[in-house]
């Protein structure tokens, strides 16, 4: 190696610490198994990963590597990596910036002939990307509670889920493609502005290189990277539960989540397990931190709300801005607080003057998202747009009939709510047990005092 390709590779390499370096060519040494030998062709690079890495993503890790460029003059083509241009591209993808980042994702992606990657091939190589890493992960036990089988069909998610971060691609004049980005086609500076501004895109990556090439799993910023994509799922006692969720779209959620409730979700109510009433969604609700609440109507579309704050029954909107409204299905976006109002959330019942149900957004009689108390309707009357979040219509009918739910409760309950979850609820709550009294059914707090226990 000469000096000036020496002198690149250690200032590339100088960013990680010694240990980690060591790691990192040891794990090239298990990729060519033969200490003498100092490059690995793309067969014997995909033998060597096998079935960690489905074939599609090591050929694109493999073009990122062969694009790596230690001496700084014009690379002669070659059909093998080496072990520095290895080096390197793992501690670009680690630590590298937008712009060390966009030279290797650039030939990743595949460049046409003028120097460009088209929206096409950007929105295969997201598809590629977010499927590896639902694969790596689960190759790996790192799913988290979480299963291909308790969640949603992960195909949809995957379309959804590379749609959405594709839309989030800036054209040349600095304009959102949002309309056919597919068609367009994008410069290294567009790739690297999106690589800056969209980190997911950087975790997913990081993640395929620690998980898919098995070294530095247990650095503790590698590691926060899987809890703050996926976190740990607790469902309690519901082994036949099945989220209306995929994971792509749990992944895409839980990055929008404050970072201190993005490691764990906890089952709180699913019509699955509970059946078709408003006092068990209180039941289950009430007094149980900031929650996710997710429905699908009768027209299939999958939509919710994120309730940053806990849920208490008043008749006054709660919450603050980090509150926000989502969509599944048909498409994956997040809608947040506009500034316009404060009507972030709303919980009420038994009273004749106030609407009773569930709320956010918008206003009374028209909520961004609404579940009446008269369990199984509701509404999203946001045309054109929802006053307090910006969203659109999130269901199929502006009027909608509820086919399911679930509810999920983030993060750790507060001290304070542990010392009130220590007794029922409805026996802290006379409002709750009259409810429930209201609607002819006897007082029983089942699956309330329930641990909750980890799957």
């Amino acid at each position: 190696m000469g000096n000036t390709e020496s002198s690149a590779y250690q200032r590339r390499l100088a960013r990680v610490p010694p240990a980690e370096q060591a790691e990192i060519e040891r794990s090239f040494d298990t990729l060519i198994r033969s200490p003498s030998k100092k490059c690995v062709e793309l067969k014997a690079f995909q033998d060597s990963i096998g079935n960690i890495l489905p074939g599609s993503m090591s050929e694109c890790i493999f073009h990122g590597i062969q694009s790596v460029n230690i001496t700084g003059k014009a690379p002669a083509s070659s059909p093998e990596v080496t072990r520095e241009q290895y080096a390197m591209f793992t501690v670009d993808v680690l630590k590298g910036t937008a712009e060390e980042k966009s030279a290797i994702l650039m030939p990743m992606i595949g460049v046409d002939n003028s120097g460009q990657v088209t929206g096409q091939r950007v929105q295969q190589f997201l598809k590629v990307l977010i499927g590896a890493v639902v694969h790596v992960l689960h190759h790996q036990n790192k799913l988290s509670g979480w299963s291909l089988k308790n969640t949603r069909d992960c195909d949809s998610g995957i379309h959804a889920l590379a749609t959405q971060l594709m839309s989030q691609i800036k054209n040349p004049n600095g304009v959102q493609s949002v309309d056919a980005p597919e068609l367009s086609s994008f410069s290294r500076a567009a790739i690297e502005d999106w690589l800056y501004k969209v980190p997911m895109i950087s975790t997913l990556l990081r993640i395929i290189v620690t998980f898919g090439f098995k070294m530095l799993q247990q650095n503790v910023e590698h590691q926060r990277d899987v809890s703050s994509l996926l976190p740990r799922c607790r469902s309690g006692k519901a082994p036949n539960f099945t989220s209306l969720l995929d994971l792509p779209s749990i992944m895409y959620l839980n990055a929008h989540l404050p970072s201190e409730m993005q490691h764990k979700w906890r089952l709180l109510f699913s019509t699955q397990v509970h059946g078709e009433s408003f006092s068990q969604l209180c039941g289950h609700l009430v007094d149980q931190g900031p929650s996710l609440l997710v429905l699908k109507d009768s027209g299939g579309f999958i939509f919710g709300a994120f309730a940053s704050q806990n849920w208490e029954v008043k008749p006054q909107f709660r919450g603050d801005s980090r509150c926000f409204l989502f969509t599944v299905s048909p498409c994956l976006d997040v809608f947040t607080y506009t500034g316009y109002n404060d009507h972030y959330m709303y919980l009420n019942h038994s009273q004749q003057t106030m609407p009773n149900g569930l709320g956010m957004g918008g206003q009374h009689d028209y909520f961004g998202l609404w579940i009446d108390s008269n369990f199984g309707k509701g509404h999203s009357k946001a045309k054109p747009r929802c006053t307090t979040y910006n969203s659109p219509q999130l269901s199929a009918t502006e009027e909608f009939s509820i086919d399911s739910m679930e509810v999920w409760g983030l993060g750790d309950l507060s001290e304070e709510l542990q010392a009130k979850n220590k007794k029922s609820i409805l026996d802290a709550d006379p409002e709750a047990q009259a409810l429930l009294e209201m609607t002819g059914r006897t007082r029983q707090s089942e699956g309330l005092r329930d641990k909750d226990d980890e799957t």
